[in-house]
């Protein structure tokens, strides 16, 4: 695990002293603040990666130090500790940009676990902002890839360290999640960004078509084939080929698209000559790739050469606080295109479409969004341009009464979470914990915690 720069902000200094010391003996660097105060001078003044601050503090309470540290460091990560651990408090804490909270007192392996979740945030951050210099070297903006989710950062973060490589690689996600967005951007991040990146959508091809689309065929090779036509394979000798839906493929197409998977070989239909071509397959699903193999729909082979490399894109509705971001950005863009003075959104409005699932995901937001730029007659669009009303919106769940504590809601969804996981891995803890999230040593800590085996 990284060595982090750790601030610790507790105006008890036994707690503040027990932690420095357990801390540095972890081979943190640790710096102390007994008072909110003290802790901005750090903030100010030092580079740091995280912050370790109690609630209740003479002065500046924690949550006011949060606020304020965050407003300087927006990237410094923050563990809120406190012994009042009610729904106000960690929710708030979570409002204002906490990553976690713990309660005291403190579980010491707990801590060290979140410390390993922050370490891991700091490389991932680390990591993407070298992949946004890369992405701009190649002229893609980042008005182009838009997301603040901690899921889109590691999906962005892992489509930056596969792009090198020559490995197949298998991006599975509801339609209109953005499939086809990574797959642009692992072609143009890897090494056979000059040469081009051919796309086949195998769901809008008839099953008697896509044989031909995929590998060419000579002239004469069936009823209206009048000459020869080189195939998408060969279109992209030296780059790349997205395959669209590929679920959709015959068992026939299967069969020789596993051969050329396997040798770099096909031959065009009608064709007697044996071609070669040096392509990476990037391929696509909007359903669960898994559960065909086992129904026998698609071939076990084909999906292991397919599936190198797995990339699952989260819905919208997974990940909400991309949201907001999503909505400025398409208000802008459709603004600007459609020369229309909409400057915002009222509050009603954005609540809204918080609110909304989205079953078409990003690419229904994005129709939503040019709908209501269009239509909006001043420069706020309101829920009268919003294609449903709340009525019309599925209703959230009513929040549990206040004395139960959020931490008791979470443990009890985690629980849930890790055992399904577990059944789903069929008991292997390596593939639960990566389908979770999480290290093996959170995985192991959590069974633990939980009496889960």
């Amino acid at each position: 695990m990284r060595k982090l720069d750790i601030l610790i902000v507790e105006d008890e200094r036994s707690q503040r002293e027990m932690l420095r010391d357990f801390l540095t003996k972890e081979g943190h660097r640790v710096i102390e603040a007994k008072n909110g105060e003290e802790a901005m001078n750090l903030v100010r003044g030092k580079s740091l990666d995280l912050a370790l601050i109690d609630f209740r503090m003479p002065g500046l309470n924690g949550l006011e130090v949060l606020k304020e540290a965050k407003g300087i460091n927006p990237e410094l990560d923050v563990i809120m500790v406190t012994a009042y651990g009610t729904v106000e408090t960690a929710v708030d804490a979570m409002k204002a940009g906490a990553m976690d909270y713990i309660t005291k007192p403190i579980d010491l392996e707990e801590l060290l676990l979140l410390i390993e979740r922050a370490a891991q945030h700091r490389t991932l951050v680390r990591e993407n902002e070298m992949l946004r210099r890369q992405l701009h070297e190649k002229g893609i903006t980042q008005e182009q890839i838009v997301f603040k989710s901690v899921k889109m950062a590691e999906l962005i973060n892992l489509t930056g360290r596969v792009a090198d490589s020559k490995a197949s690689v298998l991006i599975q996600g509801e339609s209109g999640t953005g499939k086809e967005l990574f797959a642009r951007l692992i072609h143009t991040l890897s090494p056979r960004s000059h040469k081009p990146l051919i796309t086949v959508n195998c769901g809008a091809l008839h099953e008697s078509l896509i044989e031909s689309e995929l590998f060419g065929h000579e002239k004469g090779a069936f009823t209206g084939a009048q000459q020869r036509r080189i195939g998408r394979f060969e279109q992209a000798d030296g780059g790349s080929l997205f395959l669209d839906e590929i679920g959709e493929l015959s068992p026939v197409v299967q069969v020789k698209l596993l051969r050329f998977l396997q040798e770099g070989e096909y031959q065009r239909v009608g064709g007697n000559q044996t071609l070669q071509a040096d392509v990476r397959t990037i391929s696509a699903t909007n359903r669960d790739a898994e559960e065909e193999v086992r129904k026998g729909g698609f071939r076990e082979d084909l999906f292991f050469r397919l599936n190198v490399i797995t990339m699952k894109i989260p819905p919208l509705r997974e990940r909400r606080e991309d949201i907001p971001v999503l909505v400025d950005h398409f208000l802008r863009s459709y603004a600007r295109e459609n020369r229309k003075k909409v400057e915002g959104i009222s509050r009603e409005a954005k609540d809204l479409l918080m609110k909304y699932d989205y079953p078409g995901n990003v690419r229904e937001l994005e129709n939503i969004m040019e709908r209501a730029v269009v239509i909006c007659r001043g420069s706020l669009i309101s829920t009268e341009d919003l294609p449903f009303k709340s009525a019309e919106l599925k209703p959230v769940p009513a929040a549990e009464e206040k004395e139960v504590t959020l931490r008791k809601n979470i443990e009890t969804l985690e629980q849930r979470l890790i055992a399904q996981a577990l059944e789903e891995a069929e008991g292997n803890q390596s593939r639960a914990a990566a389908a979770l999230g999480l290290s093996e040593r959170m995985l192991r800590y959590k069974l633990k915690k939980y009496g889960l085996k």
